[in-house]
């Protein structure tokens, strides 16, 4: 593969600098190797005027391949369908986008044939190798029976609820090394196309192939208790404490069908979810690759065990951001704020000490 620079990356780094940020990397690159990601490609970083910031996520991706991660990309574009409407303002009820059959039409042909393109020309340049595929070839799906969150029913028109994804061209084309971009669109029984959520549909996607990571590139840092503050970031929420989010706020508008998507992917099966913001420089590697991390994971209510004790264990054996258990190194941010371990991080303990793979 021809080797592209980043022109994003400082020059400035000394090399013990950028010595210790391969170090901290490399034990995830290890962990993560052979394991399917699936990123939904969304937000205003994709309409930004300046190109730098519009392809960063695309180097993010490509390194991502480069390591040994199967890469999946499922993509909104959403204001580019405005753009497309030709100035008729757009119904959302919940985050979702009532479709007509004209709006359908608009829709179907801009995610096909305007926006899959020009991602994957920016994933190209970036030095992957990507394989846009529309969702009509992946997707099967019935027409979505939506109900608002006063339970009230909803006709969202040409709205589709994916019911099969079609795994076997997206393992071919991974296998190949080849980064799947897709789009949001599906055919019901008798092939007619429906607008899905690409979020939904992301979810859909990690659940078929049960992926290691499914990520959420958003406008905003994660899930935030306060929307103004973005010092009040929640790195980590579980699965047991959605329900009173929403019922306090914190989880509304469009964070909502995110939220309720992350959820189902955990509950099918996805290892983890994470939010993060697309417009901050390399955030997709910061989340995945580093100890702290940048956004808000999702993660299953139970543990194979709750002991505080153990998390306390851990964290006082030494200052360092990492320990060693039977030469597995555990990141710190498997460890809350309270200093209980996550879930994750009493399931990686056990893999430590009795298998030679940690999460």
């Amino acid at each position: 593969m021809k080797t592209t620079h980043n022109p994003n990356l400082s020059s400035k780094l000394d090399s013990v600098t950028k010595a210790a940020v391969l170090v901290e990397a490399l034990p995830y690159i290890q962990r993560f190797k052979d394991t399917c990601f699936v990123v939904k490609y969304g937000g205003s970083f994709m309409e930004h005027p300046d190109p730098v910031i519009r392809g960063r996520v695309a180097y993010d991706l490509a390194l991502l391949a480069a390591v040994g991660i199967r890469t999946i990309v499922v993509h909104g574009g959403g204001k580019a369908i405005n753009r497309g409407l030709q100035g008729v303002e757009p119904t959302f009820i919940e985050g979702l986008r009532v479709t007509d059959k004209t709006t359908m039409n608009t829709v179907e042909r801009i995610l096909n044939t305007e926006v899959n393109p020009q991602i994957c020309k920016m994933i190209k340049s970036g030095g992957g190798e990507p394989k846009g595929i529309p969702g009509n070839k992946l997707f099967r799906c019935r027409k979505l029976e939506f109900k608002a969150s006063n339970g009230r029913p909803c006709d969202l028109g040409y709205v589709g609820e994916i019911t099969h994804v079609d795994t076997t061209m997206l393992k071919e084309v991974l296998a190949s090394g080849i980064i799947p971009v897709i789009s949001p669109i599906a055919l019901d029984k008798n092939g007619v196309p429906f607008n899905t959520n690409a979020d939904t549909a992301a979810t859909a996607v990690a659940m078929a192939l049960q992926a290691h990571r499914l990520v959420y590139l958003c406008d905003v840092p994660g899930l935030l208790r306060d929307p103004n503050d973005p010092a009040s970031l929640i790195s980590t929420l579980r699965l047991s404490s959605v329900e009173a989010f929403k019922k306090s706020g914190i989880i509304r508008h469009g964070m909502r069908p995110k939220v309720d998507a992350a959820v189902q992917a955990i509950n099918g099966g996805v290892h983890r979810v994470h939010f993060i913001d697309g417009q901050t420089p390399h955030s997709l590697l910061l989340e995945i690759f580093t100890d702290k991390g940048i956004g808000t994971e999702i993660v299953p209510s139970q543990s194979v065990f709750d002991e505080p004790a153990i998390a306390s264990w851990y964290r006082h054996q030494n200052n360092k951001k990492r320990r060693r258990v039977a030469g597995i190194p555990i990141p710190l941010k498997l460890i809350d704020d309270a200093g209980r371990g996550t879930p994750s991080f009493h399931v990686q303990l056990l893999k430590c000490l009795y298998t030679e793979n940690g999460l």
